[in-house]
């Protein structure tokens, strides 16, 4: 039979008993804010560098591109495609800032949070999308060598090296170890960075010893670091799609946390721990108190213990009365 069901909304202030019966919602309603003000204030700023980036890298994008085809580098067309894709996941990424930064309605009782999280997986998607293309194209290229102006490429691609190291930094001054969306741009442009390196070894090599194969040869050597990237930020982003659990919110680590560290806790089961984005973990289990304990009292103690303990701030905690004990 339940006691208490009383599911955690997300604005809900979280409340636990005090040794001289003092009820502190207040203070958790204020944490709450803060961390809401805060988590507001790193949005805007990423979307900030977000959009210099794009402006950096689609602006320089059609010199490349009018490079790439002048020299007839592979290198310079593999980077210039890199940058369009570049533009093209940073303006995603943009654009899932500002849907994420949505209030939540009755058809989206969360509201748009998990737009970054869908923008990071699509940016993972093209980049292994990129890497396939530039070892099709550098294939191509190894059975059938091009002549190349190496000066032009050497020239375009120091330019191009400037570029992606100012937009490099302007993203990585916001990046956040949590922040799979600023995480997806990021490995974008430190692609392109290194797809800039590689040109400027390949030209060099042509300068110098007339070696046009190392075109060929360094663009794969990017498309891979691509891939890495590309996969990396789909697993990360497809775990939370997934409705995965999180990591350090295993069950058993939940259940063993609980018994142990919350007085009155007897058992606890059912379990449930998934991410609304990363860095946003959601719990639901159910809780059967010791006999004698209060239910409010236990509902209580196991929100506070999973939101200082996990940083599960959203929990659902259902208090089941143990049939074997007497009715309270």
């Amino acid at each position: 039979m339940t006691q208490t069901n009383a599911p955690a909304c997300p604005g809900e202030p979280h409340t636990h008993p005090h040794d001289h019966g003092h009820d502190h919602g207040h203070s958790h309603a204020h944490d709450h804010a803060h961390h809401q003000h805060h988590a507001d204030m790193t949005s805007a700023d990423a979307r900030r560098r977000v959009v210099l980036a794009a402006l950096l890298t689609g602006g320089f994008m059609v010199a490349e591109v009018i490079g790439g085809i002048l020299s007839g580098s592979l290198a310079l067309l593999a980077d210039a495609a890199h940058m369009l894709t570049d533009t093209g996941s940073l303006v995603l990424a943009w654009f899932g800032y500002r849907l994420a930064a949505r209030p939540a309605d009755p058809a989206r009782s969360y509201g748009f949070g998990r737009m970054k999280v869908l923008a990071a997986f699509t940016n993972g998607v093209l980049l292994v999308l990129l890497a396939g293309w530039i070892i099709w194209e550098a294939a191509a290229r190894l059975m059938a060598p091009a002549p190349i102006a190496g000066g032009l490429m050497l020239g375009i691609a120091a330019l191009g090296l400037v570029v992606n190291i100012i937009a490099f930094a302007i993203l990585h001054g916001g990046a956040h170890k949590n922040d799979l969306n600023l995480r997806g741009a990021l490995w974008h442009v430190a692609g392109d960075m290194l797809g800039s390196v590689a040109a400027i070894l390949a030209a060099v090599l042509i300068l110098w010893q007339g070696w046009t194969l190392a075109d060929p040869l360094l663009s794969v050597l990017v498309a891979l670091l691509a891939l890495y990237g590309g996969v990396r930020i789909m697993r990360a982003s497809g775990h939370i799609l997934l409705e995965g659990t999180p990591e350090g919110l295993e069950p058993e680590r939940i259940i063993a946390d609980l018994v142990a560290n919350v007085p009155g806790v007897a058992a606890v089961s059912h379990v449930h721990a998934w991410a609304l984005t990363e860095s946003r973990p959601l719990v639901t289990l159910e809780v059967t108190p010791a006999p004698g304990a209060s239910p409010e009292s236990v509902r209580r103690a196991v929100k506070e213990r999973l939101a200082h303990a996990f940083g599960a701030s959203h929990a659902t905690v259902e208090v089941i009365a143990d049939v074997s004990s007497p009715a309270a």
